[in-house]
């Protein structure tokens, strides 16, 4: 291709622009490039779908640095404390779960405080103690091995809700993706999770939840209906039906 004077012109310019000015491209370059809130907002809810807690309250510290304060970087301090306590408590560090959960009870509240009535902090405050019930009573007993109690998935599909009533779907997704890794065996995550699908027109998705609700609850009304509807199971069943 040919290169034309004003070519020329404009690749000096441009040189020059980066001899002279260093300091204003850096600024400028740097500024397209930041890192937001809602960036590290969402790479929390990312580390906390794949269970990685330690990542998750690195972000979620970020997120308090640029918004102090906010009721669900509160709660999901508190989730974070909770299952970090659970980590500590499995490798016999009794103190240092003991404290992780006291900073839990700390944000749960906070959260509390500033939203009363916030129906996901609530739950959290609540499961936080029994959890620490949960440790007092091993101690006693001397058992290190037990089935903790964990952030319900109540909790976040309460968060779900309150995100899509505002219309932020890609974060009421992320919450519901929450509920259902936090009970994977619980019918009703996937339940909500394909009610909020349909309203999203994301039929096949919503299919994929239906059935998984309906593997673990047959007895659904609503969940048989809508298969049914969608020719996934039969309009006349005898017995139980199974999804194929």
């Amino acid at each position: 291709m040919e290169i034309t004077g004003m070519d020329r012109f404009k690749n000096r310019f441009r040189l020059e622009s980066l001899h002279f000015v260093p300091g204003v491209l850096f600024l400028v370059c740097t500024g397209c490039t930041q890192t937001t809130y809602r960036d590290y907002w969402r790479d929390a809810q990312l580390a906390m779908i794949r269970g990685d807690y330690y990542a998750a309250r690195t972000f979620l510290d970020e997120c308090e640095r640029r918004r102090p304060r906010r009721v669900e970087n509160l709660h999901d301090q508190g989730v974070c404390c909770m299952m970090i306590s659970r980590d500590k408590f499995t490798q016999m560090n009794h103190a240092a779960a003991m404290r992780e959960l006291d900073h839990g009870l700390a944000y749960f509240t906070s959260a509390i405080d500033d939203v009363p009535g916030h129906q996901a902090s609530s739950e959290g405050k609540n499961r936080t103690l029994e959890l620490k019930g949960q440790y007092e009573a091993a101690l006693e007993q001397a058992e290190w091995t037990l089935k903790f109690v964990g952030p319900s998935a109540r909790q976040y599909l309460f968060l779900a809700r309150e995100l899509e009533e505002r219309g932020d779907k890609d974060g009421a997704l992320l919450r519901y993706r929450q509920a259902i890794s936090a009970e994977p065996g619980n019918p009703e995550p996937y339940s909500a999770m394909a009610r909020f699908l349909l309203r999203e027109r994301d039929e096949p998705g919503a299919i994929q939840h239906l059935r998984e609700a309906y593997r673990l609850n047959p007895r659904d009304a609503w969940v048989a209906e809508q298969l049914t509807i969608r020719g996934v199971l039969p309009v006349v069943q005898t017995g139980r039906a199974t999804a194929p």
